[in-house]
């Protein structure tokens, strides 16, 4: 552990923090821009009026309805994919650690703009965006093109057990990621319900990555993953409750397919759903609610899935379940650096 302290140039550090800092600024020097273009061209965010399973959403309805009657815009995840694309293009362009990271970043995020699209030009019904199938089957061919580049390109065929070495897979690792990316990017897509809640999630997550990228030597990806957290900061500013915009499928599937390539590029597949926790029980909520109401003749485990809608329902404030789960995100993303020093992951 000290000798890879000791291993760190000083000017690594430097270009890593300085590029953090123009993901931020640039972020911040965009925000006016997509804003005035937002208001102008009434990209409002419409909230679904059905669930999963095809009920009415009348508690969402409840919740947020008076939310979303403000007219408050979406796609202000563009701003993060074009400022940490620039930044990247420019100053931190590597072959073999920012490749591929920067392409999922942006399929991912065409996806989304498809999505949000749609969204804001249909009429409010239904699902607003996207079928649920349509998404997933182009996330699912964003994740493949890169499960092999990953495999085929950058040479990557084995998993990291921890305590017991390195497990080769050889080409069953490109499922493998695919099934890690799509699910990473469904479970931050899903916790973008809340404001500000996403937005602390990922950036407690991304700089994790950044510090284990860091230990192992990937300078690079390290960069990268700073430089997304600075661009998350600057989102963050104007997301806190009372949102001035939302990121929409655009910001939270590109950010959520790349954490999941990044966490298969540093061979942590098993700290994944440490660092990203909440996540996880934010799609687990998901999945519980809908096999409990098929199997359960339509009884809910939950008043309303995700779980921050439920601990809305039962009276928490906005706010303080946002602030709460970010300190669940805080401490598992620690534990997962912790858990990554001891297990030999760096």
């Amino acid at each position: 552990m000290t000798n890879t302290l000791l291993s760190i140039q000083h000017s690594s550090l430097v270009h890593i923090f300085m590029l953090g800092f123009f993901g931020f600024a640039f972020s911040i020097l965009l925000t006016p821009i997509y804003t005035t273009i937002a208001y102008k061209y009434r990209w409002w965010k419409k909230l679904r009026t059905t669930t999963l399973t095809g009920e009415k959403a009348t508690e969402l309805q409840k919740l947020h309805g008076e939310k979303h009657r403000r007219n408050i815009p979406t796609m202000a995840g563009l701003i993060m994919v074009v400022a940490v694309s620039v930044v990247t293009i420019i100053f931190n362009l590597d072959r073999g650690q920012t490749w591929l990271p920067l392409a999922a970043l942006l399929g991912a995020g065409l996806v989304g703009l498809l999505d949000d699209y749609i969204n804001i030009k249909g009429d409010g019904s239904g699902v607003a965006g996207l079928r649920s199938k349509i998404k997933l089957l182009l996330v699912a061919s964003v994740a493949s093109v890169s499960g092999w580049w990953f495999y085929q390109k950058d040479g990557f065929n084995s998993i990291h057990l921890p305590g017991s070495g390195t497990l080769m897979v050889g080409w069953i690792i490109i499922p493998i990621f695919v099934l890690v990316v799509v699910a990473t990017a469904n479970a931050v897509n899903i916790s973008d319900g809340l404001d500000g809640l996403a937005g602390g999630l990922l950036a407690t997550s991304f700089t994790a990555y950044s510090v284990i990228a860091l230990f192992q030597g990937k300078y690079a990806l390290a960069t990268f993953c700073l430089t997304i957290v600075g661009s998350l900061l600057s989102y963050i500013w104007f997301n806190i409750f009372p949102a001035r915009f939302f990121m929409g499928d655009v910001g939270s599937f590109a950010l959520g397919t790349t954490l999941g390539v990044v966490a298969m590029m540093t061979d942590t597949l098993f700290l994944l759903p440490v660092i990203g926790f909440v996540f996880v029980a934010e799609a687990g909520s998901v999945i519980l609610q809908v096999l409990s109401k098929k199997l359960r003749n339509g009884k809910k485990i939950f008043r309303i899935s995700p779980i921050h809608h439920h601990y809305e329902a039962i009276g928490w404030p906005e706010t303080k379940v946002t602030m709460r789960f970010w300190v669940l995100g805080t401490v598992f993303a620690s534990v997962g650096i912790l858990l990554a020093i001891v297990g030999g992951f760096v």
